[in-house]
């Protein structure tokens, strides 16, 4: 089960924390992450980390604003979001992955019930 949190209105330059809490996996994810999608686009990989670690992915448009990160081992993944745009608003979905090598959307099976995020002025 993944359950995400902390979405809602912002300014933009805003910032904002997204949280995805994680439960009930009977093995290890190998690959955890956010995705978002905006009304009238695709589901797109913002930001993947590994179980295993390594250099996390993040889209080019979030690059230098966004961060991931996970805290008690892999029971809570964030996502920081700084200098927000608006066309960064969009659903932000946590989901994860067994088997996935690659943040892309087709490859996760697991997926939360998404949080609004919304830039706006």
């Amino acid at each position: 089960q993944l359950v995400e949190s902390g979405g809602g209105l912002v300014q933009p330059g805003g910032s904002l924390r997204l949280s995805c809490a994680t439960s009930g996996f009977t093995r290890d994810y190998s690959i955890i992450g956010w995705f978002r999608q905006a009304p009238g686009k695709e589901r797109e990989g913002v930001s993947c980390i590994r179980s295993s670690g390594g250099t996390p992915y993040y889209a080019d448009s979030v690059k230098g604003r966004f961060t991931i990160s996970r805290e008690n081992g892999q029971n809570m993944v964030y996502l920081q979001m700084n200098s927000l745009k608006p066309e960064d608003t969009a659903v932000y979905y946590c989901a994860a992955s067994i088997l996935a090598s690659a943040c892309r959307s087709s490859l996760f099976g697991y997926w939360g019930q998404g949080t609004q995020v919304t830039v706006s002025s």
